[in-house]
């Protein structure tokens, strides 16, 4: 049976939830490519965050497909939005901060970011960046430093650096040491994965 749930899966789902870090979230802003979105879901869940927050206003919701990293889509809550104040605002008030990508004068390179800190990080649209109600809504910029002539990373490989780097602080300061979740939470978490 596919979703048998033998004692390895669910070991495999406990310790897999224990490890997700419900204070690190990305907003993905109007990105078009389903292939893209995909992804960064992968990279979402390989780097065990709970969920991600979709912002779609000028491009058609990506329709996600069954096959390699879409998968993921499995493992990450996904959270549409649609009002940028009402997202932003929610965000806040769950105390995110939240930064956005770009190359603005006053953008600072990602590693000056303290990403062990709630984080909620905008990853814009390829082609235009983050739309500018969010720009207007979010100072706090970020940029990947980069050394050769490309000035920008195709928008999932630079979540996944992105969150490689939140990663790597966190990991150093011991937040994957013990679950980020209620105790409820987990066992709520636990009896939907074992379903999936």
């Amino acid at each position: 049976m596919r979703n048998e749930v033998t004692p390895e899966r669910e070991r495999r789902i406990r310790e897999v939830l224990e490890r997700r870090q419900k204070d690190l979230t990305l907003v993905v802003d109007n990105v078009w490519d389903p292939h893209n979105v995909s992804a960064i879901l992968r990279s979402c869940d390989a780097f065990g965050l709970l969920r991600v927050h979709l912002y779609y206003t000028s491009e058609k919701w990506p329709e996600l497909g069954r096959k390699s990293s879409a998968s993921a889509r499995k493992w990450v809550e996904r959270v549409a939005h649609r009002d940028a104040g009402s997202m932003i605002g929610d965000l806040k008030a769950q105390g995110f901060r939240v930064l956005r990508t770009g190359f603005s004068d006053t953008a600072r390179p990602l590693m000056d970011w303290d990403l062990a800190a709630p984080a909620a990080i905008i990853v814009g649209n390829e082609h235009r960046g983050a739309s500018p109600e969010l720009v207007e809504l979010v100072p706090d910029e970020l940029y990947i430093p980069m050394q050769g002539m490309v000035q920008s990373l195709n928008v999932s490989v630079a979540a996944a650096v992105i969150l490689y780097e939140a990663f790597r602080q966190r990991l150093s300061r011991g937040m994957y040491d013990a679950p980020g979740l209620e105790a409820a939470e987990l066992e709520a978490l636990a009896l939907t994965w074992r379903g999936r």
